[in-house]
This record gives C-alpha cells, structure tokens and sequence, in this order.
C-alpha cells in the first residue's frame, strides 16, 4: 500500500484548475513553456504536479518580470509563474476564495465572482450624484509594496488548511527573474500577474481598508477595484478629515498614498456650480 499523503488534495482539484488556467491562456514563465508545450505531456504534468503538492515538496520556480506600457506612458511590472505554477496557484485559489467571499464587502468589485468594473462604475457615477465631494485614492505601489507578515496573518485567520498557508508564503517569497536572467529575493509584495495575488490583494486592502472604513466612517460611502478606490464626502472638510486619516491607516499597515495621485475631488454639475482645483 502506497504512503498516505500529508496533505489531502484531490487530483481532480488538480484537474479543475488546469482547465481554469488553460481558459485564461497567458504567457510562458521562466522555463519557456507555453499551455501547448506543457499540454503535449499533460496527465504526466498534472499528475507530477499533484504529486508534490500533496507531499509537501512543491517550491515555485522563479516569477518572470515583464513590463507592460500604462495609460500614463510609464511601465508596469507583471510577474509571470510558469504554467504548472499557475495550476498550482488555482489549486489554492479554487480553496481559499469561497473562505473568503462570504466576508468581503459587497462595495469591493475588483477581481470577484459576479463583480465587475462596469458596477464600480455605476455605482460611483450614482454616488457622484448624492454627494458633492469624493477622494480619489491612489496607493503608491500597492502590489509591490503588500507586507507579507501582516498578510499572513489575514491567511491564517481565514483558513487553518497547513497546506493553503504554506505555499501561500512561498509564492510571497519565491524570487523574480529579470530578462536578464539575473534573481531578485522578494521580501515584500506579491507579483501582479499572478493567480493568487489578487485574492490576496483584495484580502489584504479588506481589512486595511474596507473594514476600517466601515468602523471609522460608517456615513462614508466608497467604492473599491483592487487598489482603486474612490470615497464619497458631504463637504470639503469631511474629505480631509477622512483623507488624514486613511493616510495615517495606510501607515499603520505599511503602505503609502501616492502623494501627486490622490486627491480631493469636486463632483461639479449644473446644481453644483462651484470651482475646486480637481
């Protein structure tokens, strides 16, 4: 009789999320290999890759950086798993997410079942409406920046999988590949271009900010992409009282507002005539 696992991890898990990561086709990680390469020797693959999952001995390889042009004209760094990486990262994310749903708020929208970026939308633009003043809140590179203790410890209170946890912190910590070729150690945040690090993202900014705000500022409405938000205020001083004080938050979980990007906003139309420098 073959040794029992250490950790009980269905193949058929395995199974589900290769064919989640085979619909969101995406590009070649560190060892080269696309979704065809890695398909021609699949239930091989696969079966490797549940294999050492649940005994434990899986290490992500390196996370390839790559750079993609923004609106603005400046770059943005994604970081590339390889395929069996993102299968691996499904595995878990297929997990941990319906742990997490049940407790995100429900004006949080970026990268969520049902949710979408055309809600937020609607939803601001109908806010924009109630209320005259809105903070546009920019976090100075949040995905680099996410502190991976305090992440842990969001993980931890959500899950007591040993398995879920363990490889959570070494996706945080495996190292970024330049195009070079040359390794950077990660001592912080979680590569945009992963499977899991939006969940992360989301569950991180949950408690940093969603629930903060929901504690301190019940009256202030917001509404939350990822690390997009934008808050909804009665008056200018109410905007830079709360403004202080979710820069003082952001602080006490080691982030920072980027300070030319977040503003005050006036939300002018022909009822509200005003003029205000945004």
């Amino acid at each position: 009789m073959g040794k029992a696992k250490p950790f009980s991890i269905a193949k058929k898990e395995v199974w589900q999320a290769y064919k989640r990561v085979r619909l969101n086709q995406g590009s070649a990680g560190v060892d080269g290999q696309t979704i065809e390469v890695f398909e021609k020797d699949l239930s091989n693959n696969l079966y490797k890759l549940w294999n050492r999952m649940s005994s434990g001995s899986y290490f992500p390889p390196p996370v390839l950086r790559v750079e993609i042009p923004k609106s603005d004209g400046r770059l943005r760094p994604l970081g590339i798993p390889t395929v069996s990486d993102r299968v691996a990262q499904m595995v878990v994310k297929q997990r941990l997410e319906p742990e997490l749903e049940p407790h995100f708020h429900s004006d949080s929208y970026g990268y969520r079942p049902g949710k979408s970026a055309i809600d937020a939308v609607g939803v601001t633009r109908r806010r924009c409406w109630q209320y005259s003043w809105a903070i546009d809140l920019d976090i100075k590179g949040f995905f680099d920046n996410i502190d991976h203790g305090l992440l842990m410890l969001a993980v931890k209170k959500h899950t007591d999988s040993k398995w879920v946890q363990l490889y959570i912190q070494r996706w945080l910590t495996a190292p970024v590949q330049l195009p070079d070729g040359r390794l950077i150690e990660r001592v912080r945040g979680t590569p945009q271009g992963g499977v899991i690090s939006p969940l992360l993202a989301n569950l991180f900014l949950h408690y940093a900010f969603d629930r903060f705000m929901q504690k301190e500022f019940p009256s202030v409405p917001f509404e939350r992409y990822a690390d997009d938000i934008i808050c909804h205020c009665v008056s200018e001083d109410q905007a830079k009282f709360v403004l202080g004080a979710i820069r003082k938050r952001m602080a006490e979980c080691k982030l920072e507002l980027h300070p030319k990007k977040t503003r005050i906003v006036y939300c002018k139309d022909n009822r509200r005539r005003g003029n205000y420098s945004h």
